[in-house]
Parts: C-alpha cells; sequence; structure tokens
C-alpha cells in the first residue's frame, strides 16, 4: 500500500465523537506541530501487528502512537499459555513511549483483522486516559486502511484519571 492513499477518517468527528472512513489521506488538514501523520502511525502499527506473538487465538494486533514530541511508539499484542499475563498492542506502544521519555499520547492508532474496527478493550482504554486527553484521536484499522475514529472520552465516557486523585 502507497503512503497517503488509505481511508481514513476524518479528525473533525460529529458530536458522538465516531467518524466512519471517507477522506483520502491527502484530502486532510496538515497534522499539527508535534503529531507524526497517520501515515507514520499506520504504517508503524502494521509493521508491528506482523511481529505480533498469537499463537492461540491467532489474531494480531498491532497498534502504534505520537507522543507530545511527534515521535512514534509502537507495539503488539503477546500472548501467554497463561492467558491472563498477555500483553495488549496498546501496552506495548505505552510501554515503548514511556521508556523512550514520552509522556503524552497526542494519537494512537490500533490495527487488527476483520470486516470492522478493533477497538482497545476497556483495560487498555483505562491505560490510554493516564497519558491521554479526552479529545485524544483512537483510529481503529484494518489492513487496508483505517475504518472509524473516535476520542477517548466517546470510547471512555465519565473517565477515572490521574486528576480524579489530584495528580
Amino acid at each position: 500500500m502507497e503512503s497517503g492513499t488509505y481511508p481514513h477518517a476524518a479528525l473533525d468527528s460529529p458530536e458522538d465523537g465516531c467518524e466512519t472512513a471517507s477522506m483520502r489521506a491527502d484530502d486532510r488538514e496538515p497534522e499539527p506541530p508535534g503529531e507524526a501523520p497517520l501515515d507514520a502511525l499506520f504504517a508503524a502499527a502494521r509493521a508491528a501487528r506482523e511481529r505480533a506473538h498469537a499463537p492461540y487465538s491467532r489474531f494480531k494486533v498491532g497498534a502504534a502512537l505520537s507522543d507530545e514530541q511527534g515521535r512514534v511508539h509502537a507495539g503488539c499484542n503477546v500472548e501467554n499459555a497463561a492467558y491472563p499475563v498477555g500483553t495488549c498492542a496498546e501496552a506495548g506502544a505505552i510501554a515503548a513511549m514511556v521508556a523512550a521519555g514520552g509522556t503524552r499520547i497526542r494519537a494512537i492508532l490500533v490495527l487488527g483483522e476483520g470486516d470492522g474496527p478493533v477497538t482497545p478493550c476497556g483495560a487498555c482504554r483505562q491505560r490510554i486516559r493516564e497519558f491521554a486527553e479526552s479529545a485524544t484521536p483512537v483510529h481503529a484499522a484494518g489492513l487496508d486502511g483505517i475504518l472509524a475514529s473516535f476520542t477517548l472520552e466517546a470510547l471512555l465516557p465519565a473517565s477515572f484519571g490521574p486528576e480524579t486523585l489530584g495528580g
């Protein structure tokens, strides 16, 4: 797939915080400073997905996020025979960001396989919330492009975050 040719959703979402894929990458507004282009997030998530360790479910997932400096960090799911100790792709990407000194998620893209969008599980939504604002875009992609985009608020309304604890 060539850069700039995959379908994706616009970031100016309707009131419910979700918009389905409809635009070409070259129709987008320029990315704000400190934000990686969607092309870079898609490519990193796709590459990470290829390295996923999913021998039990065979459901490979890749995730990539951009941090406050515009750097891209990726992760993949890593399953374990003792199911509860596996790692989600989003958790891997967040760990990579923190290990590199990043502190804020500006955007995140989750790439799975299938006809519908793969969104972060509940635990990963809370993990993302620790490092992101409610308006942070969360893109759900398939192998051919972005299928839907949401705000974090749409995926995790009335959330519990660091400020709840005075942080």
